[in-house]
């Protein structure tokens, strides 16, 4: 059901499987719950205003629609900068695409990694970048394989997981903030309304009328706020938790092996960021 509408939707259904601690393509895969929750929750608001009998069109207002907006847009270039606001739709995508980590397969190349450094030293881990697919992970293994000294590869990759953390902070909060003003805007608007509908007092039959398209604008930014922007400040930060802690694995990982132990001890170390219904110890059954 699903894939069919996804089809119908222009949308390409990804398998997550690969090798490397990630999924096939890249690592990113459609998320399915943002798909569904968007379809969902709008099909059910469209189905109860049609219900009334009048059909979409009680509800389609240009006026109403550019003040809320537009208000939200410039509000939003007001509080932030612009290079900022123009990467907001490339933010965006992070809710609809997620990598699939394979934390298992991370953890096992790393027990792997540390097999190979005490056999045949840290120099011989530069192959094993071959198979790593994320970015952060083979600069980490580089700069083993450089001979940079522990404390201070501790502190690059901290400082680099400092700044990642920032980043992905910023783009959440560019929707929060959007989630914020929209409500805020669709008042003004209906304000605006309600004031062009005072002004006609003394014609009975434009008060209806007047009345509904100023509640049309609240309309517009309750939906908006409460249906998007606020829904994808939330998905942004619960991935972006869930990378970080990745890659915190991956930082606990590389110094440990840097450290020269044995890999029962980096396995052990590594399957603390792990759920224990989760874990797959490869020394289970030696």
């Amino acid at each position: 059901m699903v894939r069919k509408l996804l089809k119908i939707l222009g949308i390409k259904w990804e398998s997550p499987r690969g090798k490397g601690g990630y999924s096939k393509h890249g690592g990113r895969i459609l998320d399915i719950a943002t798909i569904i929750g968007i379809i969902g929750a709008f099909s059910l608001v469209i189905l109860a205003m049609i219900s009334g009998g009048g059909g979409l069109a009680w509800f389609i207002d240009g006026p109403s629609l550019m003040i809320v907006l537009g208000g939200t847009t410039g509000a939003i270039l007001i509080n932030y900068r612009l290079s900022d606001m123009l990467g907001v739709i490339k933010v965006a995508k992070n809710a609809f695409f997620r990598k699939e980590f394979k934390v298992d397969e991370m953890i096992n190349i790393m027990v792997g990694m540390s097999k190979v450094a005490r056999r045949e030293g840290l120099l011989a881990l530069q192959d094993s970048t071959k198979k790593i697919r994320d970015p952060f992970f083979v600069k980490a293994v580089n700069m083993i394989v450089d001979g940079i000294e522990p404390e201070d590869m501790s502190n690059i990759l901290e400082t680099e997981l400092s700044f990642i953390a920032e980043r992905h902070r910023l783009g959440a909060d560019i929707f929060t903030s959007m989630g914020n003003f929209a409500p805020a805007m669709g008042m003004l608007g209906t304000l605006i309304g309600l004031v062009q509908m005072l002004m006609k007092m003394n014609e009975p039959r434009t008060i209806g009328p007047s009345m509904a398209i100023a509640l049309i604008t609240t309309f517009y930014g309750v939906i908006l706020s409460n249906l998007i922007f606020h829904p994808i400040a939330g998905k942004l930060r619960t991935k972006s938790a869930e990378e970080l802690l990745v890659k915190q694995l991956i930082v606990r990982g590389v110094l440990s092996i840097q450290a020269g132990d044995n890999p029962r001890m980096v396995e052990q170390k590594l399957h603390s960021f792990v759920a224990p219904r989760q874990r797959r110890s490869l020394f289970s059954n030696v």
